[in-house]
């Protein structure tokens, strides 16, 4: 408990720390000085003129320009966020102060003691962003005459007019006590109010009857509404703290947060200011000195995001995130970029205001509970009284939340921060947060000796492979620092960041999820309909303990100097003997680890249809039970990445790849062989076809080769079905169908037309010459030589008719430029070209010509930062280089793009020469170079080739040799 000396010694210092913020404002502004000079202009140009106005105005925006360019200016030397926000606001009430000298004054001395100017919502509290609103109340005396509104309309008029976004309402006390009553943002807003100038006693009437008549009997209800707001805003932001782009505003772990707790104890403590919590015993001083770290960082984050950008943005995009590390000092390290490094802090002070957030409400609930009535005290004692726990003298149930049976369980037993978990895991219970804050004030009980303790890492071994939503009860040790400081290697990637546009998530974040989806593979019923072949193997699976202890640690050296899937397996070496993992299960984790990338990128980025890329992943792999271990592991990362990442088509990919291998780990014999698979799947699709005719349905089932048929879901295979024999029977040689449906953000044009070497080039050329950025594709020929290719591109419009009438028209242009109707570079030239280059990030350009990836073809891989018209590009330059694309795997990963050609020269030899394969390299990297204006070169303007000499794209491996 601090003491009162203490307490008043804070006070003074915060006092002492916000007067020398201010002072540093004084060098420019002069208070008294703005009031005299605006008062001077009037009489000079003769009072309530335009010309005064003009005057006026030109003062106050010079004015608030130096104001705030030395508040840039202080926070870049300073650093300090809150001081920057307290220069803007006091800024602000030197400009308002000024404003009602003058109208009251001298341009309508009536209304001089008929209102008062107050601040209320964040202004209230005497801090200002940069870019945010001025909310405004101005209190009147019971009347709206004429003059005193006409004073408060010329006030406001000068601060829309300086370009300032200004909210406001004109009420007398009696109505701001009538709204308060009904109205949870307005009784939030009155009771943040403060005096900026006018008639003060109006001003001490309002809080004086909103004291008493509104907050004295409604703190139940206030506390009830401002915790449902925030929780509604969490869900908003998926009830996480660890987005990547987080809202620094309104985001969970954001100043809205902090905002919250302060609103909640202004209403029930009845403090003024943030500090008096110490003296309550609310908070510690150590946690009110994290509550000011944090509030000063956020401030300082969101200053200068608003200063950066020009504007009130709150999301910390990753356009902004390198300037605000570099303006912020932070520096690059071994293994963690400066961006990251700050991103990184960031999600701490985020964390620290979630441990704030759960000690409070602890508290919170307390003094709730004595402030109750006796009558009421009783029944809650009795409503919510604790029951045991069978098997536990530790822990109680209080209301289905676990408590502590008393606050020195964990100083006598450190284990028991550990049991704690278990507990509450296998009883299904909530965490009361009086025993979370306990378990935040004695992290430092987990020491060296408590992680070699045996029953420790039994107990934390059986929180982990719970099959009761064992990643709820992970977040939950994260958050209250367990996690970290029991596993230190998990400690060292906690809040990291990884900067792309890939992941969603931090490191820790997107490991528990991922735990999460492996136990929703395991135990949910509707689990094998996202994931039919991973919930059917789930079960074979001979060790569990071996499956979650991979997928918690997969990522876990994440930031290191070396690829962290290597440094991941070392770590594994090292850990899992120290949980109680033999040396078989331990070998496996670390070859699952080391491995973990190995399925997905060999599904998303190799032709699975060429025999050669089989054999090398299950010479990777040797056995079925390692493949069943990776597949479901592969699924559990993709699926953890990010809302959206996953769809249909990669696990589509990821079959298809599980079951080719299948047939080669188990000595060419599977349950299910490619052919039998086919032959299903045409079996299938011919029962889908139900109301066709007999031809139609042998016809049209029979249209495809093995590899569409294995890797394109049925309910496509009917959908491109009908869509074919709809152009057949309209006798269209090109059609393209569109849908806005399929993947979220992501629309997709699916083209058939006579199949030839440079169609995709055309293809992409179009939509890049519309702007639109293919995100993926998927490529196959049909058995009677056409080509059905599909382009997915990145969605541009919110409405799904606006995106439809934009992808149709991508459609059209692709069926005029392949019919002749119109040439690609004279539509490309009609229209200004935007490379929309992610900025923010550097992908190394790379380049790779092999002959050992496929028996057949020679595989161009290239690895690069995305950009709309880089497939056009690519498409173009290899069509230049006298190559025909065999097929192809487009891939993107956020912001960077890994795409793998399969090629042949024009009498389809693989590529040999190796000064051939130099130049196909240098001009490929050229290529990718941004300022490439490869597909701007001339082409024919029809380019249609006898079907006969076109590509055999989706062919088996035997029909190609």
């Amino acid at each position: 408990m601090q003491t009162t000396a203490e307490a008043q010694r804070d006070k003074a210092a915060q006092l002492k720390t916000a007067e020398t913020d201010l002072f540093a404002m004084t060098d420019i502004l002069d208070p008294s000085a703005l009031k005299t000079e605006l008062r001077a202009i009037a009489r000079r140009n003769g009072g309530n003129t335009d010309k005064t106005r003009q005057v006026l105005l030109a003062h106050l925006k010079e004015v608030n320009r130096l104001g705030r360019e030395h508040a840039y200016t202080l926070l870049k030397e300073d650093g300090t966020g809150l001081g920057c926000a307290r220069r803007i606001s006091w800024l602000q009430d030197q400009i308002l102060i000024a404003l009602h000298n003058l109208v009251s004054k001298d341009l309508f001395p009536d209304a001089a003691s008929d209102f008062t100017v107050t601040a209320v919502g964040g202004y209230g509290r005497g801090t200002l962003a940069p870019g945010s609103d001025i909310d405004l109340l101005f209190l009147i005396n019971g009347s709206d005459r004429r003059e005193t509104l006409q004073a408060i309309e010329y006030i406001l008029y000068m601060l829309w007019d300086m370009g300032q976004k200004v909210g406001h309402a004109t009420r007398n006390v009696d109505e701001c006590i009538k709204l308060s009553k009904a109205d949870m943002t307005i009784r939030t807003s009155i009771l943040e109010m403060r005096f900026i100038a006018g008639r003060k006693t109006l001003a001490n009437t309002l809080e004086r009857r909103f004291d008493k008549e509104i907050v004295a009997s409604t703190g139940p209800d206030f506390i009830a509404a401002k915790l449902a707001e925030r929780d509604e805003r969490h869900r908003k932001s998926f009830d996480t703290r660890y987005l990547v782009v987080p809202n620094v505003k309104e985001g969970k772990g954001g100043l809205r947060d902090l905002n919250t707790l302060f609103w909640i104890a202004k209403y029930f403590y009845r403090v003024r200011e943030p500090s008096e919590l110490v003296s309550l015993g609310v908070l510690s001083r150590q946690e009110m000195k994290l509550f000011n770290r944090a509030e000063d960082f956020l401030w300082a984050v969101r200053c200068h995001m608003h200063f950066l950008t020009g504007k009130a943005e709150e999301r910390l995009s990753f356009e902004i995130q390198n300037d605000i590390a570099r303006a912020l000092g932070y520096q690059d390290r071994p293994g963690l970029s400066a961006v990251e490094r700050f991103m990184k802090h960031y999600f701490l002070v985020a964390k620290d205001v979630g441990d704030l957030t759960r000690i409070f409400c602890s508290d919170l609930e307390e003094q709730q509970a004595k402030a109750a009535p006796t009558i009421g005290r009783v029944w809650t004692k009795f409503a919510r009284r604790q029951r045991k726990i069978p098997g536990s003298i530790e822990f109680v149930n209080d209301s289905g939340r676990i408590a502590l049976a008393d606050p020195d369980v964990f100083r006598r037993d450190p284990v028991a921060i550990i049991r704690f978990f278990y507990v509450a895991v296998i009883n299904d219970l909530e965490f009361h947060p009086d025993a979370l804050k306990v378990v935040t004030r004695s992290l430092s009980l987990i020491n060296a000796e408590l992680r070699e303790k045996d029953e420790a890492n039994r107990l934390f071994l059986s929180i982990l492979t719970s099959r009761n939503d064992p990643a709820l009860y992970l977040r939950r040790m994260n958050e209250a620092g367990v996690l970290g400081r029991f596993l230190p290697e998990f400690g060292r990637i906690v809040s990291m960041m990884q900067f792309n546009m890939y992941h969603h998530f931090t490191v820790d974040e997107h490991l528990i999820r991922a735990v999460g989806v492996l136990s929703e593979i395991e135990n949910s019923e509707g689990a094998s309909e996202k994931h039919p072949l991973a919930a059917s193997l789930i079960g074979r699976i001979e060790d569990r303990t071996v499956l979650y202890v991979a997928v918690l640690l997969h990522d876990v050296a994440k930031g290191r100097k070396e690829d962290h899937s290597i440094a991941g397996a070392r770590v594994a070496r090292k850990l899992c003997p120290r949980l109680g993992l033999t040396a078989k299960q331990t070998e496996l984790v670390a070859w699952l680890i080391d491995k973990h990338l190995l399925m997905s990128m060999t599904s998303q980025t190799r032709d699975l249809s060429d025999r050669k890329t089989v054999i090398d992943f299950s010479d990777q792999v040797q056995s079925l039970d390692r493949l069943n271990l990776l597949l479901i592991l592969t699924v559990c990362d993709i699926r953890a990445v990010g809302p959206d990442v996953w769809n249909g088509w990669k696990g589509q990919l990821l079959r298809t790849l599980y079951y080719e291998t299948e047939i080669l780990l188990s000595g060419g014999f599977s349950a299910v062989s490619r052919k039998a698979r086919a032959e299903r799947a045409v079996e299938a699709l011919a029962e889908a076809l139900a109301g066709w005719s007999d031809a139609d349905r042998q016809r049209y089932s029979s249209l495809q080769y093995q590899n569409y048929l294995l890797s394109v879901p049925l309910e496509d295979q009917v959908r491109h079905a009908r869509f074919i024999r709809s152009a057949d029977k309209d006798g269209k040689l090109f059609a393209t169908m569109v849908r806005t449906h399929a993947f979220h953000d992501i629309t997709e044009i699916t083209l058939l037309a006579p199949d030839h070497p440079r169609l995709l080039s055309i293809v992409a050329g179009a939509c890049a010459a519309t702007g639109a950025n293919i995100a993926d594709a998927q490529i196959f020929t049909t058995t009677d030589g056409r080509a059905l290719d599909t382009v997915l591109l990145n969605r541009a419009f919110e409405d799904d008719a606006d995106e439809l009438r934009r992808a149709t028209t991508i459609g059209k242009l692709i069926e005029d430029v392949l019919s002749g109707r119109k040439r690609l570079p004279d539509v490309i030239a009609t229209r200004s070209r935007e490379r929309k280059a992610a900025k923010p990030f550097s992908v190394q350009p790379h380049v790779s010509v092999s002959n050992l990836l496929s028996n057949v073809f020679t595989v161009i891989e290239i690895e690069c930062l995305d950009r709309t018209g880089l497939l056009a590009d690519v498409t173009q330059t290899l069509s230049e280089l006298s190559l025909d694309i065999q097929s192809a795997r487009i891939t993107t990963f956020g912001e960077k793009v890994i795409d793998s050609f399969y090629v042949t020269d024009l009498v389809g030899a693989k590529i040999t020469n190796e000064n051939r394969q130099a130049a196909i390299v240098e001009r490929m990297k050229a290529v990718l170079d941004d300022n490439s204006d490869a597909y701007r070169k001339g082409m024919p303007p029809g380019m249609l080739l006898p079907a006969e000499a076109g590509r055999d794209i989706g062919k088996d491996e035997d029909d190609a040799q």
